[in-house]
């Protein structure tokens, strides 16, 4: 048996109702699907917020709005904030972000802070005073070299050794393939890092599968997925949990019961 935690991304930066009708856009249907999401197993959630005509956005009060629904809604409930910046916001943006709201946990893609290295030690800085707990995207092996690189230089404090290994692209719309796992992490091994997973496309399901069975931790929804391979969109997301989980349980696995804090992989830091 195979302990695993489990972190649900409902909306991402791009997608709308029109892709979904139950995709979340405002503060209040972030809120009901993080509460519908957590009925159903999910530990904590990856939190992205939109402005009045529903793009991404990084401002801290809409920030502050959902977070303080979601809490009420859900008060056990890990959350993470994203600095994505969606092709909208450049480093200055995502380092004012990280400034006002001082988050608990925040996801922060190394190839974008890679555009202003000075700004990017200022971030990780930030984030280490803070006791942010900082998880790394990383896309591609160009990603991994840069953080290898930011450890040796102490760019990236030792200590955030929290990443997300992304499959698949959206933008390009290249699927996820469980395939693609076993090489990046062969990749990383080196760097002794606590990893999570998230896949885009239809076959979400089985790289998150395969992502367990390999020992790390997951996060699922509609940023990366509507629905199933040969199959109709989930209902809402509690729906594609609920799926997920009961893979996971038929196979074996089970959530860690003991892991319910906002971070990367929600595992106690050592």
């Amino acid at each position: 048996m195979t302990e695993f935690t489990l972190m649900v991304a409902p909306n991402g930066a791009r997608r709308g109702k029109a892709d979904h009708p139950a995709l979340p856009m405002t503060a209040p249907e972030l809120a009901e699907t993080a509460l519908a999401c957590h009925r159903v197993g999910a530990q904590a959630l990856h939190l992205h917020v939109r402005d009045a005509e529903g793009v991404h956005s990084l401002d801290a009060g809409r920030y502050r709005e959902a977070m303080a629904l979601v809490t009420e809604a859900v008060p056990t409930m890990g959350i993470q904030i994203t600095t994505e910046s969606a092709g909208l916001f450049d480093v200055g943006a995502q380092l004012a972000c990280l400034e006002a709201l001082r988050p608990a946990a925040a996801s922060v893609s190394v190839r974008e802070m890679a555009r202003d290295k000075s700004l990017a030690a200022r971030a990780y800085a930030l984030c280490s005073e803070a006791g942010t707990q900082v998880q790394h995207i990383l896309y591609t092996p160009e990603c991994v070299e840069q953080l290898e690189a930011w450890y040796a230089d102490g760019t990236v404090p030792d200590e955030m050794r929290d990443v997300i290994l992304v499959l698949g692209q959206y933008a390009t719309g290249q699927p996820a393939r469980s395939a693609m796992l076993p090489p990046f992490l062969a990749l990383i091994a080196p760097l002794d890092l606590r990893w999570s997973l998230c896949a885009f496309g239809p076959e979400e399901h089985a790289c998150l599968l395969a992502a367990v069975e390999a020992g790390g931790q997951v996060r699922i929804g509609f940023e990366n997925s509507l629905g199933p391979m040969g199959g109709p969109a989930w209902a809402d997301n509690a729906a594609s949990v609920e799926a997920f989980l009961n893979l996971t349980v038929a196979r074996g696995h089970t959530l860690d019961p003991h892991q319910n804090m906002p971070g990367a992989n929600l595992r106690e830091l050592t």
